[in-house]
């Protein structure tokens, strides 16, 4: 694929009047999946302040999960300030009961989480029918700003590139490296599977990646119509999937977007197998057991026994890999933390592992959106109709003044 370089200082004017341009034939999308927690945060803030300067974006859809009434009025008044923004309330009545008519039509709607909200607002996006493009980033960038965004889009915004598909890449470090689920889970374990199944196009794709847990994405509209979405941890690497079988390389670039990038770490969570990074591993890895499988690849017990010892294997020589790069930048680096990180992975693919062999299938994926708009041809135009009302309820809530009805 094609992996498209950030070469000094990004000249922002030039790229936002030319997107602009652009988005005459193909406007844009740009879905931001939030958390409850999230609101009120300065990353959020920053990101609220950086949008409210971008000219050539048509629709901002932010899924909203976890959130009470309250949390619900509160994401309405922070996005009320951009004037393209919706909010779907993804716990709110109106919204679990189109969820639950999902259900009844024999639809598989998923746990709530991040690829469920991601698919809702995708659903809504698709509702308006104006959106050539979509874009999608993460609520919790500390160092987000409308340079990311513009050097995102550009590749797939333009009309003569011929991408479908960009996924962003940046550094992961503040003063210690960061991304360690990248580091020392997801590159060691697909090189691993690589050295023990030879060739596989499926691993060589994802291992060209520079960062392929990224959140940061942009799709065609197309794209993302036809796309099945997993409803775990593992929806960046599903949807890469979804991307690998459904498009050529020629169509799927990368891009460096940023200098630099730091977000909300989660904890390790050794202890609790249903948490923090210890639980993003676990879903990472059974995702990238069941793709594998998917592609007609055969996972049994022999070859997960010589896996964990590929890949502690791997990752020992990766931990060395990782001192040498933070000695040589001068970043902190704890070598018995690197360490624990890699001891909580390795249980994570062995839980992986045993959960594969007991149910390979695992949860269904979301339904692709051509499915159910032939089979419910109501449901987009009622999830419109449900974040609208929604809309006015928060409106009345926080007083005739509020953001949230200009």
């Amino acid at each position: 694929m094609a992996t498209l370089h950030r070469l000094g200082p990004t000249d922002l004017d030039r790229l936002e009047s030319e997107l602009k341009a652009f988005a005459h034939e193909r406007p844009v999308a740009l879905i931001l999946p939030c958390h409850a927690r999230e609101l009120g945060t300065p990353a959020l803030q920053r990101i609220v302040r950086e949008l409210a300067g971008v000219r050539y974006l048509d629709q901002i859809v932010v899924g909203l999960d976890c959130a009470s009434p309250a949390d619900h009025d509160s994401a309405c008044r922070i996005f009320g300030t951009l004037p393209q923004a919706r909010v779907i309330w993804n716990d709110g009545p109106r919204v679990s009961g189109l969820i639950d008519r999902l259900a009844l039509a024999d639809f598989p709607s998923g746990e709530p989480g991040k690829g469920r909200n991601l698919w809702l607002a995708s659903g809504f996006v698709l509702a308006a029918r104006t959106a050539r493009v979509v874009v999608a980033h993460d609520c919790d960038i500390s160092t987000y700003s409308r340079d990311m965004l513009a050097r995102l889009c550009y590749p797939v915004v333009h009309p003569t590139f011929g991408f479908d598909f960009c996924k962003g890449f940046s550094a992961r470090f503040s003063d210690r490296l960061n991304g360690r689920v990248m580091r020392l889970l997801l590159t060691p374990l697909v090189r691993s599977l690589h050295a023990i199944l030879g060739a596989n196009e499926f691993l060589t794709f994802l291992d060209a990646f520079r960062y392929p847990l990224s959140g940061e994405a942009v799709m065609t509209v197309d794209l993302l119509r036809r796309a099945r979405i997993p409803t775990d941890w593992g929806v960046e690497l599903g949807f890469l999937a979804e991307v690998f079988r459904t498009l050529s390389p020629g169509a799927v670039c990368q891009v460096d977007v940023s200098e630099a990038y730091d977000h909300k770490h989660q904890d390790l969570s050794p202890d609790n197998p249903g948490r923090g990074l210890n639980k993003m591993a676990g879903d990472i890895a059974g995702r990238l057991f069941r793709t594998l499988a998917g592609f007609g690849t055969r996972l049994d017990q022999g070859l997960f026994d010589s896996l964990l010892a590929a890949y502690n294997a791997k990752a020992a020589e990766t931990l060395r890999f990782f001192a040498a790069d933070a000695a040589l930048n001068g970043l902190h680096y704890n070598q018995h933390d690197e360490e624990a990180a890699v001891s909580t992975f390795a249980q994570a693919v062995r839980r992986a592992s045993v959960d594969f062999l007991a149910n390979p299938a695992g949860p269904p994926a979301l339904a692709e959106w051509n499915r159910v708009e032939s089979t419910l041809p109501d449901f987009l135009p009622s999830l419109v109709e449900a974040v609208g009302l929604d809309r006015e309820s928060a409106g009345r809530t926080t007083g005739p003044g509020s953001p949230a009805l200009r």
